[in-house]
């Protein structure tokens, strides 16, 4: 599973990346994060606030970080 959190890297960006490492970590699903501060990138995704979360190349969330549950939902597949 490829996880993006797109952002320029403030808290949120970082507490959006974090809650999906744990959340991968508790489901026991293999995945990367990669943090995407490119502008080019994020405005590629048709992203217009941050942080965002993309996984597996599907845009989940914008402006906000998700709820705990709505991560899990997100990673299960």
């Amino acid at each position: 599973m490829k996880i993006e959190v797109l952002g320029a890297g403030c808290r949120k960006c970082h507490a959006l990346a974090e809650l999906a490492e744990a959340t991968l970590k508790e489901l026991g699903v293999e995945g990367s994060v990669e943090h995407v501060s490119c502008m080019g990138r994020i405005i590629g995704y048709g992203v217009l606030s941050t942080p965002a979360l993309v996984v597996n190349g599907q845009v989940r969330c914008t402006g906000r970080v998700p709820t705990t549950e709505e991560m899990r939902r997100w990673l299960k597949g």
